[in-house]
């Protein structure tokens, strides 16, 4: 039987007991709001590193409109790498060598045709209609694994990306891309969807 002073300390001992088994519940709940991805940390050195490889990697030729210079197609700075501008008209292709298998490009390089339709380069700038909304996940599977808006039960890219050529990239070099892109200057652009062969 416990006596008068146990009592008394029992009382205490068992308030403690409740406030750390109330924290640790509090806790718990913390950790499951986290999201399952971190955002990304960025560097100087990684968006460096992007540019650097954005660069090398031809993305500009299809990805950024271009206007005619004195020394042929320029970049359209305010422009970057943001797709196949959505207020342009689709060119409607008539060649009969299309029918033959060949392909052809806008003349900016923004948009191409062939036997499996009109493809037009995505906007990959920061902005919602472009990457905004993508993790450093499903870019990493767009880039090397070939899949649209990099979900596992997408379609596959169409040509002419040549997301075969970064199937082997190592994974600090794809994450260098991302933190690049999510540097560079959103533009609010929604590129039309792909036109199907059946549809030429």
């Amino acid at each position: 039987m416990m006596n008068y002073k146990n009592k008394y300390l029992f009382i205490p001992l068992v308030a403690i007991c409740f406030m750390f088994f109330a924290s640790c519940g509090d806790r718990a709940k913390q950790f499951q709001d986290i999201p399952e991805e971190q955002p990304l940390q960025q560097t100087e050195n990684d968006i460096e590193r992007g540019k650097y490889l954005v660069e090398i990697m031809g993305c500009n030729d299809c990805h950024s409109p271009k206007r005619m210079g004195n020394n042929g197609p320029e970049l359209i700075p305010e422009l970057l790498l943001s797709g196949y501008p959505s207020d342009r008209p689709i060119i409607d292709f008539t060649s009969p060598l299309i029918q033959q298998g060949f392909s052809m490009f806008y003349p900016d390089l923004t948009a191409a045709i062939g036997p499996w339709g009109i493809s037009f380069a995505a906007n990959l700038t920061p902005h919602p209609t472009g990457l905004g909304n993508w993790t450093a996940e499903q870019f990493k599977i767009a880039l090397t694994q070939g899949k649209s808006k990099g979900l596992e039960n997408a379609r596959m890219l169409l040509p002419p990306m040549p997301w075969v050529n970064y199937s082997s990239m190592k994974e600090e070099d794809v994450l260098a891309i991302f933190s690049y892109l999510r540097s560079i200057t959103p533009v609010e652009n929604v590129v039309p969807a792909p036109v199907g062969p059946e549809a030429l």
